[in-house]
């Protein structure tokens, strides 16, 4: 059998992998969720609150998945049966998925310092706001890429079988 735990989505992925795959899938509507309240609510203290909650949360969970990586499961021995392993298309999956969750990760913590430094408590827009936007976007949409291109990885690597 495969190196590590299983995961609990019937997959040859191990729990680690699993509990990302699934994470992302929430994380991506909260995020959504908090642009939508702050956008058309002007709810910043809650914008505010989910935002650091998923910052702390994602740390946590991408901690755990890179001590499991590093310690605990062997992910090329769980993707050999892919079709796609043999050809080189799982690596190529997991580069562009690992570009885009380094550039979020930059864009998140650029993100949320400059927010806590510019703006004052309880939140409110300010002159720093145009910039906050700007940023904030660019980070949704890389946060989203990351979850798209890990959801692509997974199923590559994975699901399919030949």
């Amino acid at each position: 059998m495969f190196q590590g735990s299983m995961g609990f989505l019937h997959t040859r992925a191990s729990m680690m992998i699993d509990v990302v795959v699934v994470a992302m899938a929430v994380v991506v509507p909260l995020l959504a969720w908090s642009v939508w309240l702050v956008k058309f609510r002007r709810r910043y203290r809650l914008h505010k609150a989910i935002q650091l909650t998923l910052a702390v949360v994602l740390l946590v969970t991408v901690a755990a998945f890179e001590i499991d990586m590093r310690f605990y499961t062997d992910w090329n021995q769980r993707a050999t049966p892919s079709p796609f392993y043999g050809s080189q298309w799982v690596l190529r999956a997991l580069g562009i998925h690992i570009f885009f969750a380094a550039t979020t990760v930059g864009l998140w913590i650029y993100t949320i310092a400059g927010a806590l430094r510019n703006f004052p408590s309880p939140p409110q827009p300010g002159p720093y706001s145009p910039r906050h936007i700007f940023w904030a976007r660019l980070a949704a949409i890389d946060m989203l890429l990351t979850a798209v291109s890990g959801w692509i990885f997974y199923w590559m690597a994975f699901v399919a079988r030949s």
